[in-house]
């Protein structure tokens, strides 16, 4: 899997995936989105388009991410399916703050984001000019 990361403004990141997303190298993800937040970003746009697979670990990444950016640590990876039980538990979390925008996810990866549920947590938008402008605004 690739990882690119954009800075559009001083407080926005868009990290950009290609490749696969799985156990193998989430961590990498959680890393990029921890790296953005260190830097300054205080909302990320995560580019879903170049994914042509994304596992649970992948749900395990974005919700991390989200955690981060609320200042929160994510649960340990060691923590097994527990880590995919907690999300959407977390109050601060709000959806609606918009610290955390996917974009352009490839039908099999919104498959995966609907049957989790976590398509409910989290602004999607068709593409990445569509998802920056909203972070934007936000």
């Amino acid at each position: 899997m690739e990882i690119s990361t954009e800075r559009p403004s001083p407080g926005l990141a868009v990290i950009g995936l290609t490749g696969e997303l799985d156990g193998s190298n989430f961590e990498q993800v959680v890393a990029a989105g921890r790296a953005a937040r260190d830097g300054g970003a205080s909302r990320v746009v995560l580019d879903l388009a170049g994914l042509t697979y994304m596992g649970s670990s992948g749900l395990v990444a974005i919700h991390s991410i989200a955690l981060i950016l609320h200042g929160h640590e994510p649960t340990s990876p060691e923590d097994g399916w527990q880590a995919i039980h907690d999300i959407g538990r977390d109050e601060d979390a709000d959806p609606g703050s918009a610290v955390l925008v996917l974009a352009g996810p490839t039908p099999s990866v919104s498959r995966v984001l609907e049957r989790s549920g976590m398509a409910s947590l989290f602004p999607i938008h068709p593409d990445r000019a569509s998802a920056v402008a909203a972070a934007t605004s936000a």
